[in-house]
């Protein structure tokens, strides 16, 4: 189960760029940081790679099905199936357990936003937080039946990591299931005698 740790990094990293980016006040601990405004931009490569702060209440990449509440039950059910699922296929190879480890990290990390920050932050219930978006890259263009997008959509470590985890789980669940299918029965080329 030491891929759990791969989930708990993951974690740890997302939040706390999360937090270097919207800015964070603990007086008990002394701990003030401003963060970036609300819709700043930061250039680092130019146009094509920019930190832009944005919140969104949706799904990774802004996507919004179902409502917050809805997708953030819908995330805790999931992630602690993968915990159990993680446990059940402990002995399964070793990029499908990480590939798994990545997917979890990433869902826990957006999870906490959704559930926490609307509360740690003073502008909404339980359930009803924002999460923290910032990676900005401009990868292409898209124009596809009327549906315009001239930048890719903005993202964070959690989005990074759900995304590579499922297609790395892609990958390798097919070369699992490519190794673990039996070599068809030999075929003689004689025919069997009969009597």
């Amino acid at each position: 189960m030491w891929v759990l740790a791969v989930s708990l990094l993951i974690l740890v990293l997302d939040q706390v760029s999360k937090l270097l980016v919207r800015g964070v006040q603990i007086p008990a601990l002394g701990i003030s940081w401003e963060g970036m405004p609300y819709g700043a931009s930061i250039p680092v490569f130019g146009d094509f790679f920019r930190l832009t702060y944005i919140e969104n209440s949706g799904m990774a990449f802004g996507i919004d099905i179902g409502g917050k509440a809805f997708f953030s039950l819908f995330s805790l059910v999931a992630s602690v199936a993968i915990i159990i699922y993680l446990y059940r296929a402990r002995t399964a190879p070793l990029g499908f357990r990480l590939s798994l480890a990545m997917i979890l990290g990433g869902a826990l990390g957006n999870l906490i936003d959704r559930m926490f920050y609307g509360i740690i932050f003073g502008y909404g219930p339980l359930f009803g937080g924002r999460v923290i978006d910032f990676f900005d890259f401009d990868f292409f263009t898209i124009d596809v039946f009327g549906y315009h997008l001239s930048r890719f959509w903005v993202f964070n470590v959690a989005d990074a990591s759900v995304t590579v985890g499922v297609i790395m789980l892609l990958i390798f669940h097919q070369i699992g299931v490519t190794e673990d299918t039996p070599a068809p029965p030999p075929t003689s080329a004689t025919p069997p005698v009969t009597s």
